[in-house]
Parts: structure tokens; sequence; C-alpha cells
């Protein structure tokens, strides 16, 4: 991932996305995974890699400036004794989630998965010679979860990553490659993953940004994985406007059209969207991050994704045994439990009608709208709404208490008058039914 915004946006806009796909024409497996995909709301983000021996997150080998040769001792230590795919699947459903998006390979270059075009990956380094990717797949397959592979099309590690872009400088390579010949590895590192691992939800990738003016071939890339999988969605974490031959658009630590991170594009698509963002402060395992986001805040974060049409897909980065915090895994469980009671509101809806505001946002389904009140102290509550809606009726989902809705005169406006707000409610849900 991304950790700082150490570029600048407008090179990224001025780079032009002309070698991406320009005439895909999505298949109709493709367009109704699109649409299954909006509806699931909630993923689990898994960065996992031998990066997580050094405890320092998922960018220690560009932040210490540690060279290939040092960096290839950790395969040695990395041991996933712990990892236990059907559990970390039965983890994802307790939550509520409906998919789980993986690090297949991470700009450390190292492959989380068998691969053989290259001896840089789990089963040929590690003492364990197991394939968690091939272990996970299997288990979301038995569970009816969908599995996503993040693949960093940057690469801190391959020799043939040249010229070098704007990280990993320090890594102790030669100042010399081919770099059709990298894309060449790494649309063959694609095909395994399309190939070897069953039916895969889509690909996430992550590292455009690193070279934004390079020959990268999404054409072909792109190409490649909707002939495959034509199911599978693609998308590409480089905070730009989609490019031709994407299926759905991302934004990192952000809502659609925000740039509090100071990367993202405010553009938003029509393609499904996703917002993505860490438990604590860091996406791979770091030993001494502490900042634990409140189970209340994370619950506000996938209600105002959803209020924003978008799914919301929270990280964990497992510890090189295999198991996830259990700060992390107490998190899950208790955003679980609300989305038992409060889940229709959010599964298969799209963003609602009323505008958000500091009060909380709106989602719709099956003629019902969902006002979910997030901060609000006063007995009323005014919104925005459109006079040709007419409403019928008005209740709170928590306990099905009738509550009174009316609109002003001229139409433009719903008042909501609200009982006394338990102190400990994250959100109150008003279902507003219409014709």
């Amino acid at each position: 991932m991304n950790r700082t915004p150490f570029f600048v946006l407008a090179a990224l806009l001025a780079a032009s996305p002309a070698s991406a796909q320009p005439d895909y024409r999505p298949a109709d497996a493709n367009l109704a995974a699109r649409e299954a995909f909006r509806e699931d709301r909630f993923g689990l983000f898994v960065h996992w890699g031998v990066y997580s021996v050094l405890g320092d997150g998922e960018w220690v080998m560009n932040n210490r400036s540690i060279p290939v040769e040092a960096y290839e001792r950790l395969p040695d230590t990395f041991d996933p004794q712990h990892f236990d795919a059907r559990e970390w699947v039965r983890m994802v459903k307790d939550a509520g989630m409906r998919y789980i998006t993986i690090t297949s390979k991470h700009h450390d270059g190292f492959a989380m998965f068998d691969s053989k075009v290259s001896d840089w990956d789990i089963v040929d380094r590690t003492r364990s010679k197991r394939d968690v990717l091939k272990e996970l797949a299997d288990a979301c397959h038995e569970a009816g979860i969908k599995l996503f592979f993040y693949y960093s099309q940057l690469d801190w590690h391959h020799p043939d990553y040249f010229p070098r872009g704007r990280t990993g400088r320090n890594t102790g390579r030669p100042e010399s490659g081919d770099w059709d010949r990298y894309i060449d590895y790494m649309n063959a590192q694609l095909t395994e993953l399309l190939t070897n691992y069953g039916p895969i939800a889509g690909i996430w990738f992550d590292g455009w940004w690193d070279r934004p003016d390079a020959p990268w071939r999404l054409d072909e890339t792109y190409a490649l994985i909707h002939r495959l999988q034509p199911a599978a969605l693609v998308g590409s974490n480089h905070h730009v406007a989609p490019f031709p031959g994407e299926d759905f658009q991302m934004f990192e630590k952000d809502l659609p059209g925000a740039n509090t991170a100071g990367f993202n594009t405010t553009t938003i698509s029509g393609l499904p969207l996703e917002t993505c963002e860490t438990i604590n402060g860091s996406w791979g395992y770091n030993i001494t991050d502490s900042r634990h986001k409140s189970v209340p805040d994370l619950v506000r974060y996938l209600v105002r994704a959803a209020g924003h049409d978008a799914n919301f897909l929270l990280n964990v980065g497992p510890m090189p045994d295999g198991r996830i915090q259990p700060e992390h895994r107490e998190r899950l469980a208790a955003v679980g439990a609300w989305l038992r009671q409060y889940g229709e509101s959010i599964y298969g809806t799209r963003g609602g009608p009323v505008p958000a505001g500091d009060w909380g946002v709106s989602t719709r389904k099956d003629g019902a709208i969902y006002l979910h009140v997030l901060d609000w102290a006063e007995p009323a509550l005014a919104l925005r709404w459109d006079p040709s809606v007419e409403v019928t009726g008005a209740r709170l989902l928590r306990t099905g208490e009738t509550v009174e809705a009316s609109r002003s005169a001229d139409g433009r406006a719903l008042v909501v008058r609200l009982p006394d707000r338990p102190t400990d409610l994250v959100d109150e849900v008003v279902v507003i039914t219409t014709r």
C-alpha cells in the first residue's frame, strides 16, 4: 500500500491511460459480478508477507533501505505454523464480511503462492513449503467467500524492474534491467494466480504510481485477466480516474470523492466503488502500532462507506506465524455483531437519496430508505427531500418503534422526530418507506 503521499498527484493526472484496454466490453459474467460486488459491502483486506517477521510494516524493505541480499534471509524465519485458512474464513463470516482481498505479492516481490516462474516465493524459500493462498482459496470456495488477489506491479526485488521508480532505490540491485521482461514475468505470475486457484473474484493492483509514465502494457495485462476469468474484476489503486478495462474503483483511506490522505482522485466513476482502511495505523504487521480504532469508529466508517455507495475493505496484518492480532479479531467480531442487527440497512443497498452530512448518511433498497443517524442530539432531524417522493411510514430498525416523519409544506424537507438516544448507540437507523 501507499503509506505516504510522496508523489505529486498532478503528475499522475497527466499520465495517459491510452495503454489500458480501450476496446474492453465486459462479459455478461463480469457485469453480473460487478452488481454482486456492489451488494457485498464489507470485505477483509489482508497484508501478509515475509516482512511481518520484522514487525515494522510492509514497507520495511524500502524504509530501512534493506538490500536484497539481506532481505532474502527473511523467508528462513517465516513460519506460518498457526495459519488455519478455514479458521480465517470462519472469522470473516462471523464479521459479516463477504470477501477477502489478500496480498499475493507485495512491493518486496515475494510471492505468497507457489510460483513456477520464480523461486522468490513461499513454497521455495520457506521451511514450511506451504502454499497458503491455495489453502485459503480452497477454504473460501468451500464457504462461499469471494477471494481477490492483491498484486503489486511495483517490485523492489526483481532485477528487471528498471528504470527504478520513486521507491526501492536502495535495495542493492544492479542499475540495469529489461522492463519488458519484467512485465512478461508479472503477466506470467498473474496467469498462475488465475489458472491454479479456482474462480477468483478479481485482481487488486497497486504500485502503478511508482512509475506512472512507464510502459506498463496494461492493455495486455487486463486482456489476459479478462480472457482467463471473464467474471474476475480488475481494479487498480493508482489514485486516478479508472482506466479502460478496469471494473471497479478504489479509494485508499478515503471515502469516494474525498482526498484527506493527499493522494486520491476526487473523481467518482460509475463503476462499483470500494474504500480501504486499517484497524490500527499499519497495513502489514507492526509490533509497536497500538493505535487501534474503536468498534464505533469502524462501524461509522462502514456506514459512511455504504452511504457513499462504496464497499468497505477493512485491513488486518497477520503475524508471521499466521495468527491475527487479538485486538483485531475482537473488533471484527464486534462489527459482525452490529451487522447481525443492522445488516439489512447495509447489504444490498445503494447510496441513499438524502445528502450525507455531519448527522450521518442514507442508504436505499427495495423501496426503503435507511437514515443512518450517527450524530444528532436534538429531538428532530430536518433533511433535504425530493418533493416527488411520498413517505408512507417510518420506524426504528433496532426496535420496530414507529417514529414521526413529515414533509415540509413545499415537500423539500423531511422532519424526523427521534426518541431519546441511548448513550452507547453508534447508529440510530430509521427506516423510511415510500411510494
